[in-house]
């Protein structure tokens, strides 16, 4: 499952690892967390993360294509 770093702190949500702090169980997939679940080091929205690169770093997702 895919790893998403938040953009303000660089916390890594891991689905292998979940979030205890927000009761999130191992597994469940960034995808399927509570649209108001938030960061748990420093309370960014979640739409202010993204995908995790297979170097560590994140790719920017284009927010409208262009024809």
């Amino acid at each position: 499952m895919e790893k998403y770093i938040c953009n303000t702190c660089g916390y890594v949500y891991d689905p292998a690892i979940g979030d205890s702090k927000s009761n999130i169980e191992p597994g469940i997939p960034y995808g399927a967390l509570p649209d108001d679940w938030v960061c748990p080091q420093c309370a960014t929205k979640k739409t202010d993360f993204e995908p995790e690169t297979e170097d560590g770093g994140t790719m920017e997702i284009p927010l409208a294509v262009e024809s």
